[in-house]
């Protein structure tokens, strides 16, 4: 009997003593990776033990959330500006900061019916009225898209048109819902959606160079567990999920 009551104690012991060592980690991270973490989180939660929380929303609200002093372990963004916005506030912790991922701008319209576009030019024509694209000041994929634009002389012949969105999904769901005949999206984006097809995809030696930087902040209550998940994140085995979704590896 005694030795049973021994079994059940070390076994409780062990149990609470698990429990005290798990931690949730919260992780504010870009809209666009929504998808791929539904299938990482579980996979990191079996490695490891600790369980994820996330935040996710246009990586320049993510940024001035954390500024603000909102609660969060690990910042992943749609783009470099931000946590160097995060890095010269000092909200980061040293040495933790990776680029772990790269992407591609598209240019999306409706699956059934959609506006004939094949070149930017085309984007000038009646049948396109309105054009979906992310917040310049505040959305990575709506800094990139006026970057291109600029760059090849198209901004201003299409301001009139662009209707800028909080997120990069929302400008994805105004393409699909029909509340806009094109769209500036992520390729990421576009291959999880039925209802658009891509009608035009920027070369990556032509348009911005789209990177996703990941880094442990300053404040983190658990950075043991935070640096742990960095380093799953640049692993083989979350790796092949975001490259499930579409996203590339940096270089």
């Amino acid at each position: 009997m005694k030795s049973i009551r021994l079994f059940l104690f070390v076994c409780l012991a062990v149990f609470g003593a698990t429990l005290a060592s798990a931690a949730e980690v919260t992780v504010f991270a870009a809209a666009s990776l929504s998808d791929a973490f539904k299938e990482i989180a579980p996979l990191y939660t079996k490695a490891t033990g600790d369980t994820l929380r996330f935040n996710f929303g246009a990586s320049g609200a993510l940024a001035r959330q954390i500024k603000e002093g909102a609660p969060a372990d690990v910042i992943f963004s749609a783009d470099e500006l931000r946590v160097d916005q995060l890095d010269k506030a000092g909200l980061l912790h040293p040495g933790t900061r990776r680029t772990l991922l790269a992407n591609t701008l598209v240019i999306v319209v409706a699956a059934d019916g959609g506006a004939p576009v094949k070149t930017l030019d085309d984007l000038t024509k009646a049948e396109v009225k309105r054009i979906a694209i992310g917040e310049p000041a505040s959305v990575p994929v709506g800094t990139y898209t006026k970057k291109y634009l600029q760059k090849t002389g198209h901004w201003k012949k299409l301001i009139d048109k662009l209707v800028p969105l909080d997120t990069v999904r929302a400008a994805l769901a105004a393409v699909e819902s029909g509340n806009a005949e094109a769209g500036f999206v992520y390729k990421t984006d576009a291959l999880i959606s039925k209802k658009v097809k891509i009608a035009i995809e920027v070369p990556r030696a032509e348009g911005p160079k789209i990177s996703y930087p990941v880094a442990v902040l300053k404040d983190a209550k658990r950075p043991d567990a935070a640096k742990v998940l960095v380093d799953f994140l640049a692993g083989a085995e979350a790796q092949k999920v975001f490259a499930k979704f579409g996203f590339l590896p940096p270089n």
